[in-house]
């Protein structure tokens, strides 16, 4: 007999009775937070002799395979000598909508424990038990079936003859997996300076199951030095699962041939891209409805046969891979790979996928998180990201809207609708100048959306195609969602004009609820090239004094780069009377160099205008432009303009920020030098107006915190596209007077601090 296979009664259930179409609207069942509140209420009222959250383990053999099946049921209680075992399901449908032969599932979860029951207590008989709580009511109906020990011995032979195939791949699988990675190599003749040093460190953060901030910079290979060494202490028996999480796609690809380099050494493991579902969707409307998409109709009925299809031919699961799979088995790809994620050894994923409350992968349970190592890159990104993930915001327009669209049709969806409109009216009747700044939430506003939420529910179900009122549903979640993690760390914001109001829940300080979303994981790895300074990105990532934080210094000589200061103003209120002498600034580096340069400036509009005037003057030098929201072919096709080997110098005028001044390498000729116009500073909007008295009133500098150190780090961003190899050469120019003060000049990094100081016919 192979060695034992563990697994946890819900996958177990849920891989075997997969049913129903899938719909990604809304789900049956609540939040995770508010399921376990519900399941509380309910076990408060259990007798003496009753007992909560027991665990159970059993083993049971099937043909060659030894299963060890373990979980934890909701209650075990006694009824006049009857064995009761009670799984609590809480769900936001009405229970008129639920009857008992609803949903097979959970009737099998609880058939498990019973089993595991009548061997425990011997029993030939056990009571089984539905209980539903619904949300928001409050109600609740029970459901009560009896089980013979040889109905249940039956079921289970049933249930484990539809796991064990995949369980069989999966026993096959990690064994190759752990006797690969043991010896794998790293995929390198040898190691860059620095490179081991990183890796080192990153292995003893997962031994000691550890937080570890890393600086290392460009150019370095970030990449392969955490993955390799996650997969190396996964060869070991520390973790079994990795997570390397991105902010934008051309560094998820970065990961994917990291993985394609380690299976040439040898490695057999198994990752999946996901990609997001508006990109991925085969329709031409992302509407997760059977009656609209085919590859949502029947989903669950397909999907195991799938999945093992790709699994046991596939080792890369990219987006190509998943909608080749898709197509031949008529699956949702975004799903498809959603379901690949929980069985994979590594996710590639944005980094909503594990941090951000609405999107996140929530089936993860607590015990796979426990064997998870997850991997952050270019993490000064996620702070921002995160301020966005954890703040709301709603508008007047779409209730009133609703409003009107339900009147003669739903009363209750149009009083709905009209009292959170009404509110936003009284609001802003409440503005000074548009605008008004709160401390917290209005509970009156919540009990409004939630009650709106409960009756669009019953319209969506039976409907479910009106894509305003979802979208006001999805908002209005989302709202209290984020309602319910305001604390001090929140305000709420309304700016209202003549015809709308927004109301907005913003987060300014991301960091204690990043610490509970990675909470836990087995290890955490935060790194990016600009952590600088260290402390600021430390204390928004949610820094603790037991975390562990490494420094790698640059492996390439700085003289490589020659770095450049020109002290020319690029203020707004400046920028009139120095366009042109930054046009001339700017045509002069090419004439005196000619090449491929990347001129980064910190607007669209800025960049636009400077465009008009460099082009102007130019004398046919070949220019391309950034433009917002390029789609992705038409950032390769700016990225494939840079060659080695043209004829005539190429200058791209690209926004610090965006998508070409982060993880994208142009090696070698295909990159000459770096232009960068400004210190990066936000926009000086209301939300960071806010931010910056919020951080002042800390006792932290808010014009600091909220933009000196995101605008340098950006600059810092932007600047590391010059050097990406040991044998790269380039030049570096900053161009802005703030560059020679004290406050932004100690940010700069030390490979730019040989810099020398432009004076020629600068205003």
């Amino acid at each position: 007999m192979n060695e034992i296979i563990k697994v946890s009664v819900r996958p177990l259930v849920e891989y075997a009775y997969r049913s129903g179409s899938i719909d990604t609207r809304f789900r049956t069942t609540t939040t995770m937070t508010e399921g376990t509140r519900l399941h509380q209420m309910i076990q408060k009222t259990y007798g003496e002799e009753d007992q909560k959250e027991i665990p159970f383990e059993i083993y049971y053999v099937f043909e060659e395979l030894l299963f060890h099946i373990e979980g934890r049921c909701d209650g075990l209680l006694m009824r006049e000598n009857k064995l009761v075992i009670d799984e609590i399901k809480s769900t936001s449908l009405p229970l008129t909508e639920i009857n008992e032969d609803s949903y097979p599932v959970y009737w099998a979860q609880a058939m498990c424990y019973a089993y595991m029951a009548t061997k425990r207590f011997e029993r030939d008989v056990i009571t089984v038990q539905l209980t539903y709580i619904q949300s928001h009511t409050k109600e609740i109906v029970r459901y009560e079936k009896d089980f013979t020990s040889s109905q249940l011995t039956e079921f289970m032979d049933e249930v484990i003859s539809h796991y064990a195939p995949f369980a069989k791949w999966k026993q096959k699988h990690i064994n190759q997996r752990t006797e690969t990675a043991k010896l794998l190599q790293f995929p390198f003749d040898s190691y860059r300076n620095g490179q081991r040093k990183l890796a080192g460190a990153v292995y003893k953060t997962v031994q000691d199951e550890a937080t570890l901030f890393a600086t290392a910079p460009t150019g370095i290979g970030k990449t392969i030095s955490t993955l390799f060494p996650v997969v190396k202490a996964m060869g070991e028996g520390f973790g079994q699962k990795i997570f390397y999480l991105t902010a934008k796609t051309i560094t998820r690809e970065t990961a994917q041939e990291a993985f394609r380099l380690m299976e040439t050494k040898g490695l057999h493991t198994s990752s999946v891209t996901i990609t997001a579902k508006d990109k991925v969707c085969f329709k031409e409307k992302t509407l997760c409805q059977k009656d609209y998409c085919e590859y949502a109709d029947g989903y669950y009925d397909r999907i195991n046969d799938g999945m093992l299809d790709v699994l046991s031919n596939e080792t890369r699961m990219t987006r190509d891979v998943i909608e080749r799979y898709a197509h031949k088995h008529r699956l949702c790809p975004f799903e498809l790979s959603l379901d690949l994620a929980y069985t994979a050894d590594a996710v590639i994923c944005d980094y909503n996928y594990l941090f951000d409350p609405r999107v996140s992968l929530k089936r993860l349970i607590e015990e796979q998180k426990k064997r998870t190592t997850v991997l952050v890159d270019e993490a000064h990104n996620l702070v921002d990201r995160a301020r966005s993930m954890y703040s709301a915001e709603l508008f007047k327009s779409p209730f009133l809207q609703l409003k009107r669209s339900y009147k003669g049709k739903n009363v209750e969806i149009l009083n709905a609708a009209a009292a959170i409109n009404h509110f936003m009216i009284e609001l802003r009747k409440s503005c000074e100048n548009g605008k008004l700044v709160l401390q917290s939430v209005d509970e009156e506003l919540l009990v409004k959306l939630d009650t709106f939420i409960q009756v669009s529910e019953q319209e969506l179900l039976h409907q479910g195609n009106d894509e305003e009122l979802l979208d006001a549903y999805f908002a209005s979640q989302n709202f209290i969602r984020i309602a319910k993690l305001y604390d001090e760390r929140f305000i709420t914001y309304v700016e209202s004009g003549k015809s709308e109001v927004k109301i907005k829940l913003f987060c300014f300080d991301p960091s204690h609820l990043l610490q509970t979303m990675r909470k836990g994981f087995l290890a955490t790895v935060f790194f990016s090239a600009t952590f600088s300074p260290l402390s600021y990105y430390q204390e928004m990532l949610g820094w603790k004094e037991e975390n562990y934080a490494i420094q790698i210094p640059s492996p390439f000589p700085r003289e490589n780069a020659k770095v450049s200061i020109a002290p020319l103003s690029t203020k707004y209120r400046d920028r009139a009377k120095t366009l042109q002498p930054l046009v001339e600034l700017l045509l002069k580096v090419v004439d005196e160099k000619p090449g491929n340069y990347l001129f980064f400036f910190p607007s669209y509009g800025y960049m636009e205008q400077v465009y008009d005037a460099y082009t102007s003057q130019s004398n046919g030098i070949e220019v391309i432009l950034q433009k917002s929201g390029m789609t992705e072919q038409e950032r390769e096709e700016f990225l494939h303009m840079f060659t080695g080997n043209r004829q005539a110098s190429l200058i791209g005028f690209a926004v610090v920020g965006g998508v070409f001044s982060e993880g994208i390498d142009l090696k070698g000729a295909r990159l000459t030098g770096v232009v960068v116009v400004g210190v990066g500073l936000p926009n000086f909007d209301m939300e960071r107006q806010l931010m910056k008295k919020y951080f002042d009133e800390q006792g932290r500098n808010g014009f600091e915190y909220t933009y000196v150190y995101p605008g340098m780090n950006r600059v810092q961003q932007a600047g590391g596209r010059l050097i990406r190899t040991e044998t790269d050469t380039g030049q570096l120019l900053l161009i802005d007077s703030r560059y020679l003060e004290r406050r932004y000049q100690q940010l700069l990094p030390y490979e730019w601090q040989h810099f020398a100081v432009l004076k020629d016919n600068l205003v």
